[in-house]
């Protein structure tokens, strides 16, 4: 990863194909504690993610959207749901993960984005560091599920292949992922959504409030 990720299902969702949550054995608790927890070869220290989080509440405020409900997929250990319950506490969260560990310890439901989509939309879904761990065939269903699940804005993190070249700290960046081009995911994301910078993307099925210029590729 790059930066950051990531009960009972209490709550009904459609599923698409068999969810086989053991090809994610690699999410252990050895995995968070090393990438998320330890100050030495963490990713990202909460009061950093907190900076983060105001910056993706302010926009969507500012452009119109008030965050009633927060889905976070790939929640990991709990910066998001850590946040909200600090900060946005009238703001339902939901969290999901393929790992049992986080799911356990956090009370997550048990989800693969893939093969999962969400009866309800959201206000806003945070999908950090989720993507590049799927193989080629899961990650068009992926996104379209998040485009079906939103109502207004995602937050997005996906480490590229220039990102590895050229961006991250190669010590502190997990490299056992799908190694992609930043316009794969692109061409997969524009189907459902418009970029408006700084990781964040409008869902196309709500008219997007921005000037031509605040949105990639959307010019004439």
């Amino acid at each position: 990863m790059q930066h950051l990720g990531a009960g009972p299902p209490a709550r009904a969702g459609l599923w698409y194909g068999d969810c086989h949550m053991d090809r994610f054995g690699q999410f252990d608790q050895a995995y968070y504690d090393r990438f998320y927890l330890s100050p030495k070869t963490r990713v990202v220290s909460p009061e950093e993610h907190a900076l983060l989080a105001r910056y993706v509440f302010a926009f969507a405020k500012y452009n119109g959207i008030e965050v009633q409900s927060l889905l976070d997929v790939g929640a990991g250990v709990g910066l998001w749901k850590a946040w909200v319950e600090k900060h946005a506490k009238t703001t339902r969260y939901v969290g999901t993960e393929v790992s049992k560990a986080m799911c356990e310890k956090h009370g997550y439901l048990n989800r693969d984005i893939a093969r999962w989509r969400d009866r309800e939309q959201h206000d806003l879904i945070v999908c950090q560091g989720v993507l590049q761990y799927l193989p080629d065939p899961d990650v068009a269903p992926a996104v379209a599920n998040l485009a079906a699940m939103s109502r207004g804005l995602l937050y997005l993190e996906v480490t590229t292949r220039f990102d590895l070249r050229e961006r991250t700290d190669t010590e502190r960046t997990d490299q056992n992922i799908h190694v992609r081009n930043g316009s794969y995911y692109r061409g997969i994301l524009q189907k459902h959504f418009v970029q408006v910078g700084a990781g964040l993307w409008w869902v196309k099925e709500l008219t997007p409030p921005f000037f031509e210029l605040e949105m990639a590729g959307a010019g004439k």
